[in-house]
């Protein structure tokens, strides 16, 4: 009889994903403990100042986040009983992004981006839902809707609007009524946001948003040590769960070989973007856990070798290492 690999045994166990979430529950105790006030990169943007103090107490912001977390973790589970992207055990993406995001205690107070990341996750719904359909107006409404929610809060949001047409053609879903309902709801929370501002006379808060997303830094790779060894491992996961989608491609379905490939073009739009900018690292590294967390979950289900067991092993070390090396940096 075969021996079950550690690989297969995590990958397959019933336990997994409640071991992971305490797992993740134990290092966000243990970082508020250790790190009580993690230094938060400044952010002057009006709109999402006044949503974060008036409506995240500063003593419940820690455990907003974990929520906002959790609750993202569990839309990954429907996501993928929707569309089975991983074809067995739906919950071991979820396990993966609830350990990735524990091990960066940075990313345990609340930003825009994370925010922003529930508004990319349900967007991606949409749009993965608008595959080949011959009315995926409404689809992409909906889709473009929540990308332009979330960039009420998070402007930069926007620039995933030509990433997301790319891949509403590449699912055959992009034509010119499509097209422009993507344009309209978009558009659609800035309408509320242009009420808001006529009314109470603040048009400045209008065109904030916008000046913004106009903003850019020099480039500069000047990231800090934390950052830099975060991004090396998530790199390293990320290049190795791609190469293995793209070479064992053919064992997946044409409509899952879709979702796959986007998922990669979209980690390596993050990669790029954070390597342009640093300092919209923190904000962007929820959404790239999104595409990591379902290329490796993949990756980590579907493959039986030795080889890939041991990277299974490594990469699972690596975690606690990671952890323990950032709460050391942030000391």
């Amino acid at each position: 009889m075969r021996t079950k690999r550690f690989q297969n045994w995590i990958t397959t166990g019933r336990f997994t994903l409640p071991i992971a979430f305490l797992i993740s529950a134990s290092c966000w105790i243990l970082a508020s403990i250790l790190l009580p006030a993690i230094a938060v990169q400044p952010d002057d943007y009006p709109l999402w100042q006044a949503f974060s103090d008036n409506c995240i107490p500063v003593w419940g912001n820690r455990l907003f986040t974990f929520i906002l977390y959790a609750l993202i973790g569990y839309f990954l589970i429907l996501l993928n009983n929707r569309f089975a992207i991983i074809r067995m055990r739906a919950s071991v993406q979820t396990s993966v992004y609830f350990l990735l995001a524990a091990v960066c205690p940075s990313l345990h107070t609340l930003y825009a981006g994370d925010l922003a990341s529930a508004a990319f996750l349900a967007a991606l719904f949409f749009l993965f839902d608008s595959y080949q359909q011959e009315r995926p107006e409404g689809n992409l409404f909906h889709a473009f809707a929540c990308i332009g929610l979330g960039s009420l809060l998070y402007p930069q949001l926007t620039l995933l609007v030509p990433v997301f047409w790319l891949g509403a053609y590449q699912f055959q879903s992009l034509h010119l009524r499509s097209f422009f309902a993507s344009l309209v709801g978009w558009s659609v929370p800035y309408w509320f946001l242009l009420g808001h501002a006529c009314y109470y006379g603040e048009m400045e808060l209008f065109f904030q948003p916008f000046r913004e997303l106009a903003s850019f830094d020099s480039v500069r790779f000047d990231f800090s040590l934390w950052e830099s060894v975060t991004m090396g491992y998530l790199l390293v996961l990320f290049m190795v769960s791609s190469m293995h989608c793209l070479v064992a491609g053919y064992e997946d379905k044409i409509q899952t070989r879709s979702y796959l490939q986007y998922l990669i073009l979209l980690g390596f739009c993050f990669f790029v973007y954070i390597g342009l900018q640093p300092a919209q690292g923190v904000q962007l590294l929820p959404m790239l856990l999104i595409s990591v967390s379902i290329l490796a979950g993949h990756l980590f289900v579907l493959t039986q070798s030795r080889g890939f067991n041991l990277f299974f092993i490594c990469a699972f070390v690596g975690l606690f290492l990671l952890f323990g090396f950032n709460v050391w940096t942030l000391l």
